[in-house]
């Protein structure tokens, strides 16, 4: 018998157009990065992506979402982690043209955990159907 892989929980803040991607991508993968984006930064903690969605996608597209996603672990030790400020912000960079790799190494599907709209918006349509059940409100 063997057992289950062992796997790590990544989350990513994302806005609507990315998220779009991803649904094309049946929630199992994340798009390629377009050619100014040379790495895809995944994060380790659920509260600096909830930040990052509500703070900034919200402001610069309308609306922000947190996917969170498992990859198998021995595949994603191969980044290391970044601290890109305080001690919980943390995440992996990974470069673009390994993303596909990456993506291989993704267990599950992409699950939409968290969305945020502007002030007095409403979304034009439901939130995505990731697969992940009910997805929570606004925060």
């Amino acid at each position: 018998m063997t057992s289950p892989r062992a796997t790590t929980t990544l989350w990513r803040p994302t806005g609507p157009k990315e998220l779009e991607l991803v649904r094309a991508l049946d929630w199992r993968a994340w798009p390629p990065r377009l050619p100014e984006q040379p790495i895809f930064y995944p994060v380790l903690n659920e509260d600096y992506a909830v930040r990052i969605a509500r703070d900034w996608n919200v402001k610069h597209d309308g609306a922000g979402f947190v996917t969170r996603f498992d990859v198998d672990s021995d595949f994603v030790r191969r980044y290391p982690v970044r601290q890109a400020g305080g001690r919980t912000i943390l995440e992996l960079w990974v470069p673009a043209e390994e993303l596909d790799e990456f993506n291989a190494h993704i267990v599950g599907g992409i699950q939409v955990v968290h969305e945020f709209h502007a002030a007095g918006e409403t979304p034009a349509a439901p939130v995505p159907d990731s697969g992940s059940g009910p997805v929570s409100g606004a925060l």
